[in-house]
């Protein structure tokens, strides 16, 4: 729990969470305090009585992620048929902790990475549900989605697929990112998307997919950007049933392909020894995506 995933990572621990809420939010300061085991790498959690949790950045360049969500989470919960995190409290930045922190709502639940759920093509209809509700939602005064193009990323995307080659097939990999960011770049409509759409943002509960958390790079952008999970957690059958779902054509397909190929293979040799488990579910994106590929 205390790993240190980041080599500008702050110290964050329940001594310094404790005097955070007992300066700014005192009627909570003394609920039970616990850190907890998370399988994300942005935010440390702490656990604050039995329905509440403390969510602070890792690093000061994800501050604006608690800003995102402070200000838009109230406003898509109220349009989202799955469950997303509610916010109590907003914590400010001080001497001690230098970013600012929110105080959420607990939702019951295990990430995807570690408790797939019972019925992946329920969960990818559920996963379609999500993503046709945001993109039916009014973008204006919207924040732009937290991802870049392809092409910005084409340069750094290669690197890491060459530092990953001992865990992945980094040359078939290079030629399928080749086949998507060499593809006509989206023009169309921004929508509202998550855009982080990862094991560890997705939680299941009594077998099925309950809810969706850490909302940092949602705003509005391409709508290929929640796709990424066809590959990132499911399998050629609920893979299928997402993009029937979705009615997603070729060329978005292939951009989204991308998409996910971009984003693990940056997960790869970043986290393979402070995290090898979140670095694994970056390996087995990079093969289905490849196994897609070569259908």
């Amino acid at each position: 729990m205390g790993v240190r995933l980041h080599d500008d990572e702050l110290e964050i621990d329940a001594h310094l969470v404790r005097g955070l809420l007992r300066a700014q939010v005192p009627r909570l300061a003394d609920l039970p305090l616990t850190r907890v085991a998370s399988t994300g790498t942005v935010h440390a959690l702490f656990r604050l009585g039995r329905g509440l949790v403390v969510r602070l950045p890792r690093v000061p360049r994800w501050s604006g992620d608690v800003e995102r969500e402070a200000a838009w989470l109230p406003v898509l919960a109220a349009h989202l048929s799955l469950e997303v995190p509610r916010v109590v409290a907003v914590g400010r930045p001080t001497d001690a902790y230098p970013c600012p922190w929110l105080v959420l709502r607990w939702l019951d639940g295990s990430p995807w990475s570690s408790s797939p759920p019972d019925d992946e093509r329920d969960a990818a209809r559920r996963l379609a549900g999500l993503v046709v509700e945001l993109r039916a939602l009014d973008p204006a005064g919207a924040p732009g989605a937290g991802r870049r193009p392809l092409r910005q990323v084409d340069d750094e995307t290669r690197a890491a697929l060459r530092a990953a080659a001992d865990l992945v097939d980094a040359d078939r990999a290079t030629e399928v990112w080749s086949d998507a960011v060499t593809g006509a770049p989206w023009q169309g409509t921004p929508v509202w998307v998550h855009a982080d759409l990862l094991g560890p943002n997705l939680l299941v509960r009594d077998g099925r997919l309950a809810a969706v958390i850490d909302w940092g790079t949602c705003g509005v952008g391409d709508p290929a950007s929640d796709l990424v999970p066809a590959w990132a957690v499911l399998g050629p059958a609920g893979r299928a049933e997402l993009r029937a779902a979705l009615d997603v054509d070729d060329a978005t397909w292939v951009r989204a392909r991308g998409i996910a190929l971009a984003q693990a293979a940056a997960i790869v040799p970043y986290y393979r020894r402070s995290h090898p488990a979140f670095a694994a579910t970056g390996v087995r994106t990079v093969e289905q995506v490849l196994a897609d590929a070569s259908a």
